[in-house]
């Protein structure tokens, strides 16, 4: 039997984390959580904690300060991972991510690698988001389709990795920190020949609080993913740069 764990990184997201545990719930009773609490200034530890009292599996790994959601990922993960949690997965706090749709990917997940959840397989997914978000959406996806051969939804979070199968030091060769991770990540399991599972969803925009996701963002990841299709250009093999250190 699989041992699992919904992880969620989370930064000022007071408002939204009681929601969500209440959508979790809805779905999943005895799912154990494990919020990534990277010190928000709007105290959101304080509602983590609240929830806490009443539900013991619900648990909690505090940082000192914004290290980045890739960060926060990668640390989880190997969290899990020591403590036996062979069944991760991960979703935003910021109520964009349905965990209506959790059920589905755990039920998948025997068969693959990795089990995560599609944009752009349904043409309404993204039809509540502004225009410039899904443009820059869409465009990077059209970009890493085009320069890496990725043809799957690399830049989302909502995932359901089966440790069981997959090797999580792969997740940790993605050596970025920021959002990049995510289609990084997806590079990398491409590459070693993982299975991965797509599933169809409808993601609505941010209604509360405001997104993480800046300018800088977009165009650092521009950069990186030049800076990987260099590499993949020079057939450098993250597994056996990185394995080599062992």
């Amino acid at each position: 039997m699989s041992k699992k764990i919904l992880i969620i990184p989370t930064y000022n997201e007071k408002y939204n984390v009681p929601i969500l545990y209440k959508k979790i719930r809805k779905y999943n009773k005895n799912l154990e959580i494990l919020f990534v609490e990277d010190n928000s200034p709007d105290k959101t530890i304080d509602v983590i904690r609240t929830i806490q009292k009443k539900d013991n599996k619900v648990k909690v790994l505090l940082r000192r300060k914004k290290k980045g959601i890739g960060s926060a990922h990668k640390k989880a993960i190997s969290w899990a991972v020591k403590r036996n949690y062979n069944l991760c997965i991960t979703m935003d706090a910021d109520l964009t991510h349905d965990p209506k749709y959790i059920p589905k990917m755990i039920k998948f997940s025997p068969k693959y690698h990795l089990v995560q959840t599609n944009r752009f397989l349904d043409k309404k997914s993204i039809a509540s988001w502004p225009v410039y978000r899904r443009w820059l959406t869409r465009s990077r996806f059209l970009l890493l389709k085009f320069l890496l051969n990725i043809n799957c939804d690399s830049s989302g979070a909502f995932r359901c990795y089966n440790f069981k199968k997959l090797d999580y030091r792969l997740l940790l060769f993605a050596k970025n920190n920021s959002y990049s991770f995510f289609w990084e990540s997806i590079y990398i399991l491409i590459k070693e020949r993982s299975t991965i599972k797509e599933i169809k969803m409808v993601q609505k925009y941010r209604s509360i609080g405001s997104s993480k996701m800046e300018f800088k963002h977009w165009f650092h990841g521009l950069y990186y993913l030049f800076l990987i299709y260099l590499k993949d250009l020079l057939n450098i093999s993250y597994k056996q740069k990185e394995l080599s250190k062992d």
